[in-house]
């Protein structure tokens, strides 16, 4: 069955309409957590799944998936401040979960609906509508700590192994049905009609039993990575009440996540044989809503809102407020202003990655880089694996014409992280603005590489080959990787041929 979930995959990548390739892609991970033949309890956590769908071939089936996102998808969130953000938290309860040591991947979705989603490969995302429901930041890590127990827990290779007895034709018309019902709900219901009557009962049936695993597993993550416990019983229920303003159309969370009175009742009690925790919210918790919300606003618009909360003394964090007029003003192109509300900030002590970029880039757009430059040295002292921190500073230098400055600082990041794209498309960048061809199509390749674009970095390679500016150890490395890409290309065409 894995063959069909790789096969659904390259049927999925012919579709024209990159919103539809994006649904389908995240309703083939729904589809094949939920959808099930009839079980009446949870399954065994065993072999059998594992021999079905191997962790090698989740994460080469997550990863298409990933990379299909990054490059099509508009509502992907390439914001490395947000990402970074959910990395961290990800990380903490990942250290807590079941499989600490586990390779996972957090991204957002621009989406106000309330939504988050596990796929293959431990790829997360999380709409930011999510970010902006969530009241406190351990709610927010309730929903996280919720999607990574599908994770640990072999969900979807644990599906896989069920559905052996369900035919691919049954099971693409279910998958269309969940689709539908994401966007629709009315057409919805004839479309799973279409679909077997039975197989739907049973879909709903497993995704509970699911749920109610993810739930018991999550809250054990949640309270060991030390967040307050109570909040993912909270933010359900929370969920629920609102539930009924939505009378038939109910949100994406509630369709894909189906609540019932007994989860939330058993997530509830068991808070209460909990020993009580106050945390705080964290202050990036609170500087990432407010990023959110100045993004979702006109600038003036936005300028306006935190002025108005400054004045008013209405806030939840007076931190948030002076970062979010400093962001705003800045949006609206007054930097000076800008600088003024930003040393307001400053007088806060507050000691956030993000609050460190925004003032790097209120530097920036004064022209003064060796200022940003500072700040980007200070702020990397206190948070060495920020990617935003790591990207801004590169890109100050490059501003600054400072290119093999620039390039020392790319390879130590590299030499330290190989698997993140964009320092490599940071370092072709770079090389191209020295002249050097070779180096540039060689780092160009390596870009494209890590974003699954096998062809065009097997291309860059061929330009790499063809620039006379590489010595002889330069031009036998690009000669050794071409071999190896082109290796990896044929074996591509062959599984192609096999049918996956």
């Amino acid at each position: 069955m894995w063959r069909f979930a790789i096969r659904l995959i390259q049927i999925i990548m012919c579709t024209k309409s990159p919103v539809s390739r994006f649904c389908s892609l995240l309703t083939a991970s729904f589809f094949l957590i939920g959808s099930s033949a009839y079980a009446d309890d949870l399954p065994d956590l065993g072999e059998s799944a594992r021999a079905e769908l191997s962790p090698q071939i989740e994460r080469r089936i997550g990863e298409n998936i990933m990379n299909e996102i990054r490059l099509r998808e508009p509502s992907y969130v390439d914001d490395p401040e947000i990402n970074d953000y959910l990395t961290r938290i990800g990380r903490r309860l990942v250290s807590a979960s079941a499989n600490p040591t586990g390779d996972f991947h957090f991204f957002a979705i621009r989406d106000n609906t309330i939504n988050a989603f596990a796929m293959f490969g431990g790829f997360i995302g999380i709409n930011t509508g999510t970010l902006l429901a969530a009241q406190t930041e351990s709610e927010l890590a309730g929903v996280i700590a919720h999607e990574i127990a599908h994770v640990t827990q072999n969900h979807l290779a644990r599906q896989i192994a069920k559905e052996k007895q369900n035919t691919i034709p049954a099971l693409i018309a279910m998958a269309a049905g969940i689709l539908v019902a994401r966007s629709n709900s009315s057409a919805a219901a004839a479309a799973v009609t279409s679909a077997q009557a039975g197989m739907v009962q049973a879909q709903l049936a497993y995704t509970r039993d699911f749920e109610r695993e993810a739930d018991r597993m999550g809250f054990q993550t949640l309270e060991k990575a030390g967040f307050d416990a109570r909040s993912l019983g909270d933010f359900f229920e929370r969920l629920q009440k609102n539930t009924r303003l939505y009378e038939n159309n109910a949100p994406v969370y509630l369709r894909s996540h189906p609540l019932t009175v007994e989860r939330i009742s058993d997530m509830q009690n068991r808070a209460q044989e909990s020993p009580y925790r106050q945390v705080v919210s964290s202050d990036d918790f609170h500087l990432l809503r407010v990023k959110l919300r100045v993004q979702a606003l006109t600038p003036k618009d936005a300028v306006s809102e935190f002025q108005n909360q400054l004045r008013e003394k209405k806030y939840g964090s007076v931190a948030a407020a002076h970062y979010g007029l400093a962001l705003a003003l800045l949006s609206a192109r007054d930097v000076a202003g800008a600088q003024r509300a930003y040393e307001q900030l400053e007088t806060l002590k507050l000691s956030s990655p993000l609050a460190y970029g925004l003032g790097a880039a209120i530097n920036t757009a004064s022209g003064d880089h060796a200022g940003a430059q500072r700040v980007f040295r200070e702020a990397l002292q206190r948070f060495p694996e920020a990617k935003a921190l790591v990207y801004g500073y590169a890109e100050s230098l490059y501003a600054a014409r400072l290119f093999d400055q620039a390039l020392s600082f790319l390879d130590a990041q590299i030499r330290a992280d190989r698997s993140d794209y964009k320092l490599f498309g940071l370092q072709a960048k770079t090389y191209a603005a020295l002249g050097k061809r070779l180096q540039q199509h060689s780092a160009q390749a390596e870009h494209y590489l890590l974003q699954g674009q096998l062809g065009q970095a097997v291309e860059q390679l061929q330009f790499a080959q063809q620039s006379a500016d590489g010595n002889f150890y330069e031009q036998s490395a690009v000669d050794a990787r071409l071999r190896e890409l082109r290796k990896l290309q044929a074996e591509e065409e062959k599984m192609k041929r096999n049918g996956g």
